[in-house]
């Protein structure tokens, strides 16, 4: 099994007040799930967090009982079980970014659905995976109330999100590589993604070499001492002083190809 470390911490709210991270991972003996669960439109929605949990453990299930099934499949299974188990309803349910890792002994493969990347390193260099239709309508101007979220949310040119509609899962970002090209793997939540795509603060074998020799936990300090250094996102502009933050570190080993 590969050699797996995880660093996770808390964020604020809106209101900058503290609050239990609504992200989620998972640990499997073939796999990594992180699930970064978004923050509820309107307040009579159970959280983000919450339904990023359930979704961990109908995604953790599912990874044991068919370990080399379509990705894909086994997110349009989970997210299915979720809504019928409590009665959540397209366009009126909480959401989540979805990413998976997923080895076995002579492929790794990944997904990923929303704004949580997976980050693949080999000799010959490192590939990212990443879903940035959020990003594009943000730099665009077509993401900006809840309204246009609401409206943009699962929808054809708009952006694709776990939620109630399990049709979701097929518009998910997928890359499948030998193993033995692969060296490591990073699996990180926007909180800190966006240390490298907005920030500028590492690139992603930045990250890594510091994920390495420092820890995972390094990095998440890293990312919130830039913050601290802007508090009232000035030179970064954003929804929350801190989002929250999870880094999983995944090492494969020498890779042979």
């Amino acid at each position: 099994m590969p050699r797996i470390h995880v660093a996770e911490r808390a964020g604020v709210g809106p209101d900058g007040g503290p609050r239990p991270s609504e992200d989620h991972v998972a640990v499997l003996p073939n796999a990594v799930v992180l699930l970064d669960g978004a923050t509820a439109a309107h307040p009579a929605l159970p959280s983000g967090g919450w339904y990023a949990g359930l979704l961990r453990r109908w995604l953790t299930a599912a990874l044991h009982t068919a370990p080399e099934s379509d990705l894909a499949e086994l997110l349009a299974s989970a997210i299915a079980g979720v809504a019928a188990d409590h009665d959540l309803h397209p366009g009126d349910s909480p959401s989540s970014t979805v990413a998976i890792l997923r080895w076995t002994a002579d492929r790794v493969d990944a997904l990923v659905l929303a704004d949580s990347p997976v980050v693949v390193f080999g000799p010959r260099g490192y590939e990212v995976l990443a879903d940035d239709r959020i990003a594009v309508l943000r730099r665009t101007g077509l993401l900006r109330t809840a309204a246009d979220v609401r409206e943009r949310r699962n929808a054809e040119g708009g952006f694709w999100v776990a939620e109630a509609d399990p049709t979701a899962a097929a518009h998910a970002r997928r890359a499948s590589w030998p193993r033995a090209d692969l060296t490591a793997a990073l699996l990180a939540s926007d909180g800190v993604a966006v240390g490298v795509d907005d920030y500028g603060l590492l690139d992603w074998p930045g990250v890594l070499d510091l994920a390495r020799t420092r820890g995972p936990d390094a990095v998440l300090d890293a990312v919130r001492l830039a913050e601290h250094g802007d508090p009232h996102g000035v030179r970064w502009p954003r929804v929350k002083r801190h989002d929250d933050q999870t880094l999983a570190l995944v090492e494969f080993g020498a890779a042979t190809g």
